[in-house]
């Protein structure tokens, strides 16, 4: 039986909320059966909401480890369901089970205030569910369902790494990612920190950041006193690149131009980021819903847009310039097998100990130093 029509969950969303479980479990419903996204469904949803700072993190919490462990609470919650519930009661399921084997909440708590927010007609199902997993051993049925991913990114991360470090890097995706601000207040991955600082940014220099949304890179290269041009396909991510660079303080020329086919002449720029659309592979901890998004055909279809981005940007590049390409993946399809551009040569200089020599490039896995994977390469134009 549903506990909610789509209609009713619209007219709830208008509502303020004060208890952070409910608050949770709306932001679940729309991201399981509505297709939102965690990133953008979280916020706008505390933002109606009149919640402490605490019970803000709490939401936060439980959102983005119930989201993230799916499949994981799901196994759990499996082996006592003996008649299939209404989607939305699935969600509720995961939610307490979210609590009861990841979030560290009391087994009463989990177990009672969660239940309070099932339609009374299916309150007694949802507690004796939820008490038989809060006293249960926790028994997976297979990796994947203990690492909570579908089979085909685990089968993807032993192919590409091997079992143990591929294991590592699934298991360090499962923890919440940790909070670096820059010296300018701008929050962001360390290691998205270092692939701008390698691009060698200098002060009067040209800089063109390819794929800039939204932001990061692009303020941290004009903080060396570079002119850096930032352009994105999308105009809400272009806006998004000015009103960050605006907030922290840089005048930054955003420009709104497919990568593939840039709007600058030839030989314009010394130095070309291409920080490419990836399948995020590497940054998933910061993305809880994307392990259940993405596909392998998907993989496919990102490198053919990468390889679009390379030869068309690398005619930007001066004699003598630098070209940089970056994904945070760890894929070598996305990565060191896309051919050297031509007039190129690949930079094999040193990048660091945080990184590991990769093909032509380096990389950096999420267990190295706590941060997103990310690939960088590299090229000098030699032309």
């Amino acid at each position: 039986m549903n506990q909610r029509r789509p209609e009713q969950r619209s007219a709830a969303r208008r509502e303020p909320r004060q208890n952070a479980r409910e608050v949770a479990y709306e932001a679940l419903l729309r991201i399981d059966h509505d297709g939102a996204y965690a990133n953008l469904v979280v916020p706008a949803l505390l933002d109606r909401s009149l919640l402490s700072d605490q019970d803000r993190r709490f939401v936060t919490d439980l959102v983005y480890g119930t989201t993230r462990m799916r499949r994981a609470c799901e196994s759990l919650v499996e082996r006592f369901v003996l008649t299939e519930p209404d989607p939305e009661v699935r969600t509720l399921l995961r939610l307490g089970a979210y609590q009861l084997a990841f979030g560290g909440t009391a087994p009463h708590a989990a177990v009672g205030e969660t239940v309070e927010l099932a339609h009374p007609k299916v309150r007694g199902f949802v507690n004796a569910i939820l008490r038989r997993v809060a006293g249960a051993e926790k028994v997976w049925p297979d990796d994947a369902s203990r690492l909570s991913y579908p089979d085909w990114i685990v089968d993807r991360f032993v192919a590409e790494l091997g079992e143990f470090e591929g294991f590592a890097a699934l298991e360090c995706m499962n923890e919440p990612p940790p909070v670096h601000e820059r010296a300018d207040g701008y929050i962001q991955d360390r290691a998205s920190g270092w692939v701008a600082d390698l691009v060698g940014a200098a002060a009067g220099e040209r800089v063109l950041d390819v794929c800039s949304a939204p932001g990061g890179k692009a303020t941290a290269m004009a903080s060396t006193g570079a002119l850096v041009v930032a352009a994105d396909l999308q105009a809400h991510r272009a806006a998004l690149v000015a009103d960050n660079a605006h907030r922290i303080g840089y005048d930054i020329p955003v420009v709104v131009a497919d990568g593939t086919s840039p709007p600058f002449r030839e030989n314009s720029f010394d130095r070309v980021l291409i920080d490419a659309p990836c399948s995020g592979l590497g940054a998933l901890r910061r993305r809880p819903d994307a392990r259940w998004r993405i596909s392998e055909q998907d993989i496919v279809d990102l490198a053919g847009i990468q390889q679009r981005l390379l030869d068309a940007a690398a005619p930007l590049v001066r004699p003598g310039g630098v070209l940089v390409y970056s994904v945070c993946t760890i894929t070598a399809s996305e990565s060191i097998d896309h051919p050297t551009p031509d007039g190129f040569e690949v930079i094999a200089d040193d990048v660091g100990d945080e990184w590991t020599s990769f093909g032509k490039g380096f990389r950096i896995l999420p267990q190295d130093a706590d941060t997103d994977g990310m690939v960088i390469i590299r090229y000098r134009s030699v032309q």
